[in-house]
């Protein structure tokens, strides 16, 4: 989609960068212009954008491994076309996003090295196990939804190429999240059991799904800069809120419990939630969360696994730049 490296750095990261051009570069985000790979940019707004959709494109490989566990097991026929058609969906908007990033002037290999070596993050909510096929659903539902709340905005974001591949991912998680709520549905519809499995999942999945916006917006490190550069749109509790508002309605509508006592609706119609267990958070972020050691064991398997294909690729590519040299030459 995009091509590698088109623009390097080029010394930006000195400390103190030309005050004409940072002007000029802020005007710009400010009448709503894109920033495409070839344009000047602060290294900041660089190193910004690289670690956030580095870690998008992460969350996207890494999110296939909680829903790849159930390609075997799904009840149906349906059911397991439609969960491998979603599985090979997100490992498409990784492709998307890691070459966004690479616009950038990171290459895929030193983006997935950091990722097998504990250096980058991505999404805390791939840490959770999956242990019904409810989970499925909800992931659908929940995460899916979050992630549209979450992306959206991301449409408009000031930089072209992450822009436009969202595009495309925005689309395909809108048909993920409607996927996902009509299992759940069908759950609801069924036995008692069926619909005990679902309120389950439901119980696990809803707190972990709100900390998916991040940390409130007082101790949001990068929030105030992402907004100044119009990569974000809305903060970190705006998204969560709006998130909230609009799933609250759709779990009555399953005749599901939102597992939040203390929640409640104020006279303008917000759902207030009550506070988040952000020590959780934390702690899964720092590599204590339920799958966290499983989930780059996997990956790094995989890497491992897949090196005599890179290999393979790359002697194949020598070759054919050879002989593309000979015949040149004759």
């Amino acid at each position: 989609m995009y091509t590698q490296a088109l623009n390097t750095s080029d010394g930006e990261d000195r400390g103190v960068e030309d005050a004409a051009q940072a002007a000029r570069f802020q005007a710009r985000i400010d009448a709503e212009e894109r920033i495409e790979p070839n344009d000047w940019m602060p290294a900041a707004y660089r190193k910004t954008l690289l670690r956030q959709i580095s870690q998008h494109a992460h969350s996207e490989v890494v999110g296939m491994l909680p829903e790849g566990n159930w390609i075997t097991r799904a009840p149906t026929l349906r059911r397991k076309v439609a969960l491998l058609a979603k599985i090979q969906d997100e490992c498409g908007h990784g492709l998307y996003l890691y070459s966004a990033a690479e616009t950038l002037g990171s290459s895929r290999e030193e983006m997935v090295d950091a990722l097998l070596a504990g250096k980058a993050k991505y999404s805390s909510i791939f840490n959770y196990p999956t242990l019904t096929w409810a989970d499925i659903g909800t992931i659908g539902w929940l995460v899916d939804g979050a992630a549209i709340m979450n992306q959206i905005p991301l449409c408009r974001c000031s930089y072209g190429p992450y822009a436009r591949a969202m595009i495309r991912v925005c689309k395909e998680e809108s048909f993920h999240q409607r996927q996902g709520y009509e299992i759940m549905l069908t759950l609801c519809r069924g036995s008692a059991e069926q619909k005990a499995m679902a309120q389950d999942a439901l119980d696990r999945w809803w707190w972990p799904v709100l900390m998916m916006f991040g940390p409130p917006d007082q101790v949001s490190q990068h929030s105030d800069t992402s907004t100044k550069w119009k990569i974000k749109r809305f903060s970190n509790d705006e998204l969560r809120q709006k998130f909230v508002d609009a799933t609250v309605p759709q779990a009555q509508f399953l005749g599901l419990t939102v597992p939040d006592p203390g929640m409640k609706q104020d006279a303008e119609g917000h759902w207030r939630y009550s506070e988040i267990d952000w020590d959780e958070f934390k702690q899964v972020l720092a590599g204590n969360g339920p799958c966290n050691r499983d989930r780059m064991a996997a990956r790094r398997k995989a890497h491992d696994d897949g090196a005599w294909v890179r290999e393979a690729a790359a002697a194949y590519a020598e070759k054919r730049q050879a002989r593309q040299h000979a015949q040149a030459a004759e």
